[in-house]
């Protein structure tokens, strides 16, 4: 983590811990609701399903707040270099987590609909995914409350492995589907769980690079490393 800039004007200073807190407050709701949409998956619990979309109207409102604020301190500072930076990237940064909470709100709305069916076949590959889904998107919103650009970068690293979950976890279900006719409607909606879910980790991915370029002035590159995720194979159940 790196040391703030002094500013001449104090009340820059307040703007800028303002418009960060603005961007934890909205990212520790959408954290809670990732939280709750996995809940409502695995334990086909309803009312926390319920309270996930119910906490997506907070995060709209949070992001319009941070837009105009944003806007205001555009006006009104007229900042430069590594403030300019800042800002511009918060205000993307909104936008990023205002469609993770649209996912989680769209996964939790998924469930309540998959609880109507009996499930023969593991739901641990999907869990593994939520889970690591999840933990990076409490990292990277601990980088933005911290404006720290290693985490960023551990996040950034990180997203092939859910991408290649994801593929897992496609393959799998529809192998189901091909398997058992019946199988075809609740494989259909899994799979729109694991799309979102990845969707997710695209967006924590995104974030991470508007925090490292916001705090380095650099971006990173195009491709990152390949993850190995064997380790988070679907597990088919027994015979």
């Amino acid at each position: 983590m790196s040391e703030e800039p002094e500013h001449l004007v104090k009340s820059f200073d307040n703007d800028l811990k303002r418009l960060r807190g603005l961007l934890t407050q909205m990212g520790g709701i959408v954290e809670n609701q990732m939280a709750l949409a996995a809940q409502a998956i695995l334990d086909g619990d309803a009312a926390a399903a319920t309270r996930a979309v119910e906490e997506d109207p907070k995060v709209d409102a949070l992001e319009r707040e941070a837009e105009q604020f944003v806007i205001r301190m555009l006006a009104l500072r007229q900042p430069m270099a590594s403030d300019l930076r800042s800002i511009v990237s918060a205000l993307k940064i909104t936008g990023e987590l205002e469609r993770i909470g649209d996912y989680a709100a769209n996964v939790a709305k998924r469930s309540i609909v998959l609880a109507q069916f009996s499930m023969p076949y593991s739901l641990a590959g999907l869990a593994h995914m939520a889970t690591l889904v999840q933990e990076h998107l409490k990292t990277i919103i601990d980088a933005i409350s911290d404006n720290d650009a290693e985490k960023a970068v551990e996040v950034w690293r990180s997203d092939q492995i859910v991408d290649d979950m994801y593929n897992a976890i496609f393959r799998e279900l529809i192998t189901y589907m091909m398997e058992d006719p019946r199988n075809i409607t609740p494989c259909t909606h899994l799979l729109f769980i694991a799309k979102n879910l990845e969707r997710i980790g695209d967006h924590e991915t995104n974030i991470a690079e508007m925090v490292y370029y916001a705090q380095k002035g650099e971006v990173l590159p195009d491709t990152r490393p390949k993850g190995n995720s064997a380790a988070y194979a679907v597990v088919r159940p027994k015979e």
